[in-house]
């Protein structure tokens, strides 16, 4: 890890601060897609126009659709027969549409099209007969949303290699895996191999699981965590993804602090700094960094460098009742 500055200065004159900003960072194709179809959605139908769930994990973007005309509700139950309903990113389980078919209401999907990839792998591998053991976090809206594509019982959740370790079947069971989308790469991997380990019979997915963005965001991470002394990640504490991206910073031993704005920072994490990394989760909206690199420019001298590590020109359709 590098030392901060140390040339020799007047007394009491801070020292510049060097700010290395991660790059692919902030929002995804599956995050810009969605936040589009709220707006569209909007236009098309006029508000109000219901979202069931957050659309993504991010109160500004959230509250930024609000002041649109969107309300946000977690259960179709809470959403007037005759109200358009948007479904969140995360993908809902099949007794979500199923409810607003049998309801007749308008709905429009905006579930991610690499969690509607893992959607139809679950159908696939039950299809053939196999129970899926699905690398995720409990509770999390993606996980409630990939399990609810097949029949209860037909799929077991573990979150870490010690769940590995007391899963009932046998090497003799037809078994395949699946991951959530927004996980960690490194952890995923270790979860993979113990699966493996234990099940050679196991089936993986035709390709990886874990998102383009999700995994470049967190090796853009790496490139930049041993260069600095604190490493501060925009997003939401129920953001998936943004967690994810802490976790690999501290694992490359740089304190790393979540933060949803700018008047979140304390300016005494500074102390003793000369090199914070600035990143965003998928959720998070450029402005929310540049709203940090200025707070941190009324404390100190800064000094911006952009560390890229890979190019994302990945585009996803609208619905096409949205474009029609």
């Amino acid at each position: 890890m590098n030392a901060p500055f140390q040339e020799n200065r007047p007394s009491g004159e801070k020292l510049p601060l060097k700010v290395l900003i991660a790059a692919p960072r902030g929002f995804c194709a599956g995050v810009d897609r969605a936040i589009e179809i709220v707006e569209k959605a909007i236009d098309k139908y006029g508000a109000p126009v219901y979202v069931r769930h957050e659309i993504v994990h991010n109160r500004f973007v959230v509250d930024s659709l609000k002041e649109k005309g969107a309300i946000f509700v977690e259960e179709l139950d809470e959403v007037p027969d005759d109200m358009p309903v948007v479904f969140s990113a995360h993908g809902v389980p099949k007794s979500v549409p199923a409810e607003a078919q049998r309801r007749k209401m308008v709905y429009v999907d905006a579930t991610c099209p690499l969690v509607s990839k893992v959607h139809r792998q679950a159908e696939r591998q039950i299809e053939k007969g196999q129970h899926i053991v699905f690398i995720g976090h409990e509770g999390h809206p993606e996980v409630i949303g990939t399990m609810g594509q097949v029949p209860e019982g037909q799929m077991t959740l573990v979150e870490t290699v010690e769940d590995v370790a007391t899963l009932p079947f046998t090497t003799d069971d037809n078994l395949s895996f699946l991951t959530q989308t927004t996980l960690s790469v490194d952890d995923t991997a270790e979860i993979v191999r113990a699966l493996q380990d234990r099940y050679p019979q196991i089936v993986a997915p035709r390709a990886e699981d874990i998102c383009y963005a999700t995994s470049n965001r967190q090796e853009a991470v790496k490139a930049i965590a041993p260069d600095c002394e604190l490493v501060l990640v925009i997003g939401a504490p129920n953001s998936s993804n943004s967690l994810r991206l802490v976790e690999v910073a501290e694992r490359m031993g740089t304190p790393s602090r979540l933060i949803q704005r700018a008047a979140e920072i304390d300016p005494a994490w500074l102390d003793d700094v000369g090199t914070v990394g600035v990143t965003a989760g998928a959720s998070a909206p450029e402005v929310l960094v540049r709203e940090v690199v200025e707070k941190l420019g009324e404390w100190r001298a800064v000094e911006e460098q952009k560390v890229r590590t890979a190019e994302e020109k990945m585009v996803f359709k609208l619905p096409r009742q949205l474009t029609d």
